[in-house]
């Protein structure tokens, strides 16, 4: 009798040991043979240094290594499962907002035990936030498909995108730089968003992007008169002078060739495109059921993304010109492998004809025009 018992308590505590193993060590998942491989096929280890790139009109998030040469090298691109709140950087706890910025994230904001899987923290807000008074804390990257500020980017990419930091960090790296921007930093997007309340903000983010795409190295950041001030190789500071001239001047070009200045609206963010192709269904609405759920994780006001992002064609003066909104597609990138798994109840969200304005956002009014008038002020 005795002895079962002690059989019995040594099963219980075995089991919750493999239990605690389970909850403990999926940090150490290694990294994936098909990511190592690719690795490999770039002239790339896993000791070498990273950095990351966010954008959140595109959806995707960037893994560079560096080389031996201190050069960064573009490993992969991960689509983002979720995104929340519009384009523009966060200013104050509980606005759904992302940031857009550049932040370090060190080892101690690696977090092995989140409810969304694994995550890391960004680090906001940073010195520039603290600058402008900015709030808000516990914005990461991490697991699952939802967000209320943060990028989720799905359990599996979590995964690999973890490993590869920790090992960075393992062999010396002491932090790695995470900049997110709206949009990529191009003169068409330049162009098409010039009168964006956001684009002073913006284009001081381009001199960090610039920096980067030029010398494919990071760039030193600093706060200085509330502004980002980026610094590093003077030959290449003088590059990227000549890069923003050249793009202001393209910029100027586009608007005289009928370029409309336009802003994007979205009920509450976005998706990559090849999420949504996996979750429309043949009707053309979103079906969010338990095989949806199994594979990417709790995913957040579906009925936000129904729609996609409202484009407002803006007069002159930067405000709404009154019936001229459309709805866009979704650009692909990547798309998914395979669809997600049916025969299940689903959820579904039929497709609108207008992506909803948060109340906190709108100006009250019910014409779509008024609707409008909330994000540019009145």
């Amino acid at each position: 009798m005795m002895k079962n018992i002690a059989l019995a308590a040594g099963l219980v505590l075995a089991l919750a040991a493999c239990q605690g193993d389970t909850r403990s060590t999926r940090h150490l998942v290694p990294i994936p043979p098909a990511t190592m491989a690719l690795m490999a096929s770039k002239g790339m280890s896993p000791n070498d240094p990273i950095l990351m790139r966010a954008f959140k009109k595109e959806s995707e998030i960037e893994v560079w290594k560096r080389g031996s040469d201190g050069r960064y090298a573009l490993l992969k691109t991960y689509p983002m499962c979720r995104w929340s709140g519009q384009l523009g950087p966060k200013t104050r706890e509980g606005d759904r907002q992302a940031p857009e910025g550049f932040y370090a994230v060190t080892p101690s904001q690696m977090n092995p035990n989140s409810s969304f899987h694994l995550s890391f923290d960004l680090g906001y807000p940073n010195a520039y936030d603290r600058a402008h008074g900015r709030t808000g804390s516990h914005l990461m990257v991490h697991g699952s498909c939802s967000s209320s500020g943060c990028f989720a980017m799905t359990d599996e990419a979590i995964s690999e995108v973890y490993s590869l930091a920790r090992e960075a960090f393992a062999s010396g790296q002491r932090s790695f730089q995470f900049q997110s921007y709206p949009f990529r930093m191009t003169a068409e997007n330049l162009a098409r968003h010039r009168l964006d309340p956001n684009i002073a903000f913006w284009r001081n983010l381009k001199e960090g992007s610039d920096y980067f795409e030029l010398a494919k190295q990071e760039p030193q950041v600093s706060v200085a008169n509330q502004q980002y001030a980026f610094s590093g190789d003077a030959s290449v500071m003088a590059a990227v002078a000549q890069k923003r001239q050249s793009d202001d001047q393209q910029v100027a070009g586009l608007a005289a060739k009928g370029v409309q200045p336009i802003k994007l609206v979205y009920g509450d963010g976005g998706q990559h495109e090849s999420f949504r192709q996996a979750l429309t269904g043949e009707d053309g609405s979103l079906a969010v059921g338990a095989g949806a759920r199994n594979r990417l994780g709790d995913i957040s006001r579906p009925e936000a993304l129904a729609a996609g992002p409202q484009e407002v064609v803006l007069t002159a003066n930067g405000k709404p010109r009154q019936g001229a909104s459309s709805t866009l597609a979704y650009t692909s990138q990547k798309p998914l492998r395979g669809r997600i798994p049916t025969g299940e109840p689903v959820r579904q969200v039929a497709p609108a004809t207008a992506a909803p304005v948060p109340a906190a956002q709108a100006g009250g009014g019910s014409s779509i025009l008024e609707r409008f008038r909330g994000l540019f002020g009145g």
